[in-house]
């Protein structure tokens, strides 16, 4: 499966996010991802049989416990497929960054200057 069909599910996107918080355990993910989206245990299960089989998480087994975490190979991958189309919003980010400096320049001298 394509890296961007992969990521273009919702819960899995969802499941990288929580995993990109550190590791998770597959019933934290089924807890927080039912409730989220209101899909049974084995649709969680088949969500993340996608993310292991694609590369994006690895599980480890701790007695009972499938323990799942981020495998950051396919996201660097993206990343740098992503790298050639940067130069479409980096230029708009630089000059937010550069309004946004200017403004707390300009609130710190209008606040100086009042008694």
């Amino acid at each position: 499966m394509h890296a961007f069909d992969v990521l273009g599910d919702p819960v899995r996107r969802r499941i990288l996010e929580l995993l990109a918080e550190g590791e998770r355990s597959s019933g934290e993910l089924t807890a927080v991802v039912r409730e989220e989206f209101g899909i049974s245990q084995p649709a969680v299960s088949q969500h993340l049989k996608v993310l292991r089989d694609s590369g994006f998480a690895v599980v480890r087994a701790e007695g009972t416990r499938r323990l799942y975490a981020v495998d950051s190979a396919p996201l660097r991958e993206v990343d740098a497929w992503l790298d050639r189309f940067r130069r479409f919003w980096t230029p708009h980010l630089d000059a937010l960054a550069t309004e946004i400096a200017r403004g707390k320049r300009a609130r710190r001298h209008d606040s100086g200057s009042e008694p």
